[in-house]
């Protein structure tokens, strides 16, 4: 029996073969790491978009606090006319008994994250009607939440009026 010359193969089989099965170990586990930043991107993102779904129902039902505890008290919004109002301003005029719109989606929804500055942009078309007369408006927006501890709070909107094609014969 000659088991001196055999043995060394089997143990460099076995060895190969341990390397083996711990590399392909090591591979599934490294082949979707687990990416902090990324989920917690994430888990923000959803988390800004239900509170602006929340903010919007609010504002279509007048619920002002809902709508009030939504912003920062610096709060700033920059018209489609150009026109800047403050908090009270907003509160006044998104609450004003004169005013309904009627629900509405947001289109184009997307969310930018910049460490504690969240800027959120979509495009809405608005109905409603205002001191009983129709209206209908199609803007684009940008509202800046900014991180307050541990909420989000907007600071500041601006809106952009788009305008209707115009028919041509």
């Amino acid at each position: 029996m000659k088991t001196y010359g055999s043995r060394p193969r089997l143990l460099k089989a076995t060895t190969a073969v341990a390397l083996s099965l711990m590399l392909a170990g090591m591979l599934a586990t490294d082949a979707a790491p687990a990416d902090p930043v990324a989920d917690l991107a994430a888990d923000t993102t959803a988390a800004l978009t239900r509170q602006a779904d929340a903010w919007d129902q609010a504002i279509v039902r007048k619920d002002l606090p809902a709508i009030a505890g939504n912003m920062a008290d610096d709060f700033r919004q920059i018209r489609w006319n150009g026109e800047m109002v403050d908090k009270a301003t907003f509160l006044r005029d998104i609450t004003s008994p004169d005013l309904e719109i009627d629900p509405y989606t947001v289109e184009d929804f997307s969310i930018r994250l910049y460490g504690d500055v969240a800027l959120l942009c979509g495009e809405t078309r608005m109905t409603g009607r205002y001191g009983g007369n129709p209206f209908a408006s199609h803007y684009r927006y940008i509202d800046v939440y900014v991180r307050h501890g541990d909420r989000w709070l907007v600071c500041s909107v601006q809106i952009t009026k788009i305008p209707e094609p115009v028919a041509t014969e």
